[in-house]
């Protein structure tokens, strides 16, 4: 099987797909290979299967990376508005929840997979899955991409292969011997939105605890960063929105072997002195006739109530009334200030998204093509890039994919056209109206800033790189598929 076309994508995910469809609206002809035996299988566990896919909050401040503003450009070009548009269009009504999360109306993941492979083929996108791809080389202007099933060539190329996070998806880091051979660097890899092992013995009693918390993630006795939401006590550590949202600094902290360490807060946002007085109420005035561990029900968890007392020095069974204050002000700093030592992470496997990649120093961020390669693009994870909880990978991937789909096939002589988005101008008119989030910023239109996107010849603090010798790379690892 071999084939020519305008762009070869590598990596059928999030933002392979969508790149696919930007691409081929603009005309281009358009292949997308992918290692797995099924394109999207990611987007089927986003959200719990319910596909948080956007938020209406943005800015850098959700997102993370070494050059977080790298974000920026491309999201002026296919933001959260943008996003919304292009979901309804292909069929996808976006319902927003708490906190501006939005949703697919159907509550199901699968809904956005398959409107987008539908769109695919739509529009003439081919999609091979289970493509073992050994070798991918740029000569004479055109890129040869070398697999078991043959070879493809193609004008442009997108790299869209995703991270290390979640291998059974198909995010294995098989992309990054690519993006090394073509001399780029890549940063340092680690896992991120996961969950953390802890040292301590209470967490086995604990595990099963849900409750609101402020973590606060200490690196070397430094507070690193914190996060407010309902955190999980298990038997291995602690997880929960608020350990995932701080989980990629406490990978990087242990990467460099640093003593990394969380403090729990169950009563967030009331200082000592009233948490000390909550309790005096609880145990002096109310507590008559009770123990120390009745005093707290109705305050926490009942198994919260145990550890705590327990790790406060305590008798669960001691009468309430008859506990000196020394006691409730210890037992008020272990319920502001609980220590859980950080032993690791639960690894890739377990991670939503990887924190490090392709170094955006080396991108163009309003075009997301190499500085270093012309015609060479990324997209979504596999760019040192990642967000938060909350639908901002998603929307990194939508956004990425989108720009680099449309700058590639503009790449690929093929700028975009009025009118090629999928809907008559009529019926779009009629979606902006009904859209809850309006655009600031015009969509791209095809203009490369190559002056931008020259090689800066900077070798990048803590990345690697291979020289880029004819742009070639063989992977030196098992073959795909």
């Amino acid at each position: 099987m071999d084939q020519t076309v305008d762009v070869i994508i590598v990596g059928a995910g999030a933002s392979g797909l969508t790149a696919g469809i930007q691409a081929a609206r603009q005309g281009a002809r358009v292949l997308i290979l992918e290692h797995m035996d099924k394109a999207g299988k990611k987007i089927l566990a986003t959200g719990n299967g319910k596909c948080n896919f956007t938020n209406e909050k943005q800015g850098i401040a959700y997102y993370r990376g070494k050059n977080p503003a790298f974000v920026l450009p491309s999201l002026r070009q296919f933001g959260v508005p943008e996003t919304l548009r292009f979901f309804r269009e292909l069929g996808v009504h976006g319902k927003a929840k708490r906190d501006g999360y939005y949703y697919p109306a159907s509550g199901q993941a699968s809904s956005v997979l398959e409107v987008l492979l539908m769109e695919c083929r739509r529009l003439g996108v081919t999609v091979e899955c289970g493509v073992g791809i050994r070798s991918i080389q740029k000569k004479h202007g055109a890129f040869l991409f070398r697999a078991k099933q043959g070879l493809f060539q193609s004008k442009a190329c997108i790299l869209a292969t995703g991270g290390k996070a979640a291998k059974k998806t198909g995010s294995d880091g098989s992309g990054f011997p690519y993006i090394l051979g073509f001399g780029h660097h890549v940063s340092e890899l680690v896992p991120a939105l996961v969950q953390l092992q802890g040292k301590q013995p209470f967490l086995k009693e604990a595990a099963g605890i849900r409750a609101e918390c402020n973590v606060m993630l200490y690196i070397d006795g430094e507070k690193a960063a914190e996060d407010l939401g309902e955190l999980q006590l298990t038997e291995f550590g602690v997880s929960g929105i608020p350990v995932f949202q701080v989980s990629r600094h406490a990978s990087y902290g242990l990467l460099q072997g640093k003593q990394v360490s969380v403090r729990l807060d169950f009563l967030p946002g009331l200082p000592r002195q009233q948490a000390v007085q909550l309790l005096e109420e609880r145990f002096f005035l109310y507590g008559e006739g009770k123990s120390a561990e009745e005093a707290l029900i109705g305050l926490f968890p009942q198994k919260l109530n145990r550890v705590l007392l327990k790790e406060s020095g305590i008798p669960l069974g001691k009468p309430a009334a008859s506990c000196r204050k020394q006691e409730l002000s210890r037992l008020a700093a272990c319920a502001q200030q609980l220590l859980v030592d950080i032993a690791g992470t639960k690894g890739f496997d377990s991670a939503q998204v990887t924190a490090g990649g392709a170094d955006t120093d080396e991108i163009c961020p309003d075009t997301m093509e190499s500085k270093l390669v012309p015609g060479l693009f990324f997209a979504g994870e596999v760019m040192d890039i990642d967000g938060m909880c909350g639908g901002y990978n998603l929307q990194w991937a939508w956004t990425s994919g989108s720009v680099a789909g449309m700058a590639a096939a503009a790449y690929a002589g093929h700028p975009k056209q009025a009118g090629n988005a999928g809907i008559t101008a009529g019926k779009r008119a009629m979606h902006d109206k009904d859209t809850a989030v309006k655009a600031t910023h015009p969509p791209y239109r095809g203009a490369i800033d190559r002056e931008n996107c020259k090689n800066t010849g900077r070798k990048a603090k803590g990345s690697k790189r291979v020289q880029n010798q004819e742009t070639v790379h063989r992977r030196p690892q098992k073959r795909q598929g």
